[in-house]
């Protein structure tokens, strides 16, 4: 029997987690709810879900502080909720690590989508290139385990990577020497469109460069800016043993 994929719901409004708990337990999923930052942390410590949906405004510790706190320990993927629709509320919840951010009020079939949309990232669903999905890849003396998704820098010092950051390196990695739009990159990493003004996969390039230092801790220059068009690959990547 499949097992039903977990829902964490973390909000102060009771009224909020009732409905949308409602909602996706009719749409196959097992939900807990928390009612505070403190709460979700307790909740963790004995068990992870596969996706914890987070509201931004909460009274004592805010979502970003929480989404924080989560990233200290743990890779589950984080959908925030917010009230905050300004597009750098936006960038600083992708920047703490976030994998996808929707704005109050919304709609819950958008929610659901947007659910499913992360959990089938999670789940390395294939996507198309030219490596099998196991193994090791190589580029410009760094390595990266796709089988525990972890990535070596030429020091040799292991470099922890989010969901999303992961999904861009992937990204990249498949189609080198290739300049990729940001409308490509959005459908590779998050399975949808770019929206207007939507500047999320430039935040998250950059995030993903600050990763990819030298041993200087200077930016080792593999992700170039195409102006206009995207961004470019620009080292060699071999697959170990083949």
């Amino acid at each position: 029997m499949e097992r039903r994929q977990t829902i964490c719901l973390v909000d102060d409004d009771q009224e909020i987690l009732g409905l949308l708990s409602d909602y996706l337990k009719q749409h196959g999923f097992v939900v807990s709810c928390a009612e505070s930052g403190t709460a979700l942390m307790d909740m963790l410590r004995h068990s992870q879900p596969d996706l914890i949906v987070l509201d931004v405004m909460m009274p004592g510790q805010d979502g970003f502080v929480v989404c924080r706190e989560v990233r200290k320990q743990w890779q589950i993927p984080i959908i925030f909720l917010s009230a905050l629709g300004e597009s750098m509320d936006r960038v600083v919840g992708l920047e703490l690590g976030a994998d996808d951010y929707m704005v109050k009020p919304f709609e819950p079939r958008e929610l659901l989508a947007r659910i499913r949309s992360v959990l089938r990232r999670k789940g390395g669903a294939p996507a198309p290139g030219r490596f099998h999905e196991k193994g090791c890849l190589s580029f410009a003396g760094w390595r990266l385990d796709r089988a525990v998704r972890c990535l070596h820098s030429p020091c040799g010092v292991m470099v922890n990577l989010s969901g999303a950051e992961y999904r861009l390196l992937m990204a990249f990695l498949r189609n080198p020497q290739t300049v990729l739009s940001r409308d490509a990159l959005m459908e590779l990493t998050q399975g949808r469109s770019l929206d207007a003004f939507d500047r999320s996969i430039d935040v998250q390039v950059s995030r993903l460069r600050t990763r990819l230092r030298d041993e200087n801790g200077e930016e080792a220059g593999l992700i170039k800016t195409v102006r206009g068009d995207g961004y470019i690959w620009t080292a060699d990547v071999r697959q170990d043993g083949a």
